[in-house]
């Protein structure tokens, strides 16, 4: 199998450009490989001006195994037992998560299966997720002596304190009904009714102005930092920069005509 083919890229005519994970003999590991193609591809998109949404899908029964652990156990033979390579591969990890967060486009995960450790990181590191309700969810390093530290940075920005330290303490799998009640995801569905629900969404995002969506998606995370006051100071300048923008013009003008806008994303 081709590098690029572990990824596959697919952009349709409304702007919707679906990311499916390919590497199915690996669960979707998340190979050097395969976070080599998930930067590059979040790279491209974010870009893009004909792409408007992201879906991050996967093939196989497994959405995504996290780390590819023989690749991992192999890096150990360095002459540091593998330090310098274990720092390599979760910066280019935590790259590719931050790429998805500071992606201007909205990226919305399509779970089937299993997503386990970094899988379950990737998830939580979308703005939205849709599961099909047979998936499943967990952070399962402590079985096998290894925390899942860094899955638990996304996952402790989606989900409550109590409901991310049971995942990552027990290393329990959270049932994707479950998962939609603590937050991980948005909605859990019928698997028959995951691409429909999805895309559903995704048309919906797309529809709007991808200058005012990158502008909320990018304050929506600089404030969640912020404290309250520094949040409001913050949040009032950019709306005021988004006021001033032609889209903003074009919506409100189209709202009060009783007309649909004509976005030209500026």
């Amino acid at each position: 199998m081709q590098k690029s083919d572990i990824l596959l890229r697919d952009l349709e005519d409304d702007g919707v450009l679906r990311l499916t994970l390919n590497d199915v003999g690996r669960r979707n590991a998340l190979s050097e490989a395969m976070l080599a193609e998930l930067g590059a591809a979040f790279a491209a998109a974010g870009t893009n001006p004909a792409v408007r949404v992201i879906i991050l899908a996967a093939n196989g029964p497994a959405f995504c195994a996290g780390h590819d652990l023989k690749e991992m156990t192999a890096g150990r033979t360095g002459p540091d037992g593998g330090k310098a390579y274990f720092t390599k591969v979760m910066a280019q990890c935590s790259g590719v998560m931050q790429a998805i967060v500071n992606c201007p486009k909205p990226v919305i995960a399509e779970v089937t299966g299993i997503a386990t450790a970094a899988g379950c990181q990737l998830v939580a590191s979308c703005d939205l997720a849709i599961a099909a309700d047979t998936a499943k969810f967990s952070t399962p390093g402590v079985h096998i002596g290894l925390f899942c530290s860094t899955p638990m940075v996304a996952l402790s920005r989606n989900v409550a304190g109590k409901h991310a330290m049971e995942m990552l303490l027990t290393g329990d799998m959270t049932p994707a009904n479950r998962a939609a009640d603590i937050g991980l995801v948005n909605h859990a569905v019928a698997p028959e009714a995951l691409r429909a629900t999805t895309m559903e969404m995704a048309r919906k995002i797309a529809s709007k102005s991808s200058m005012t969506l990158a502008t909320g998606k990018r304050a929506f995370y600089a404030q969640r930092e912020m404290p309250l006051a520094q949040a409001y100071d913050y949040a009032s300048g950019v709306m005021v920069d988004n006021m001033l923008a032609r889209d903003a013009q074009e919506g409100i003008g189209a709202f009060i005509e009783k007309r649909d806008p004509q976005w030209q994303d500026g």
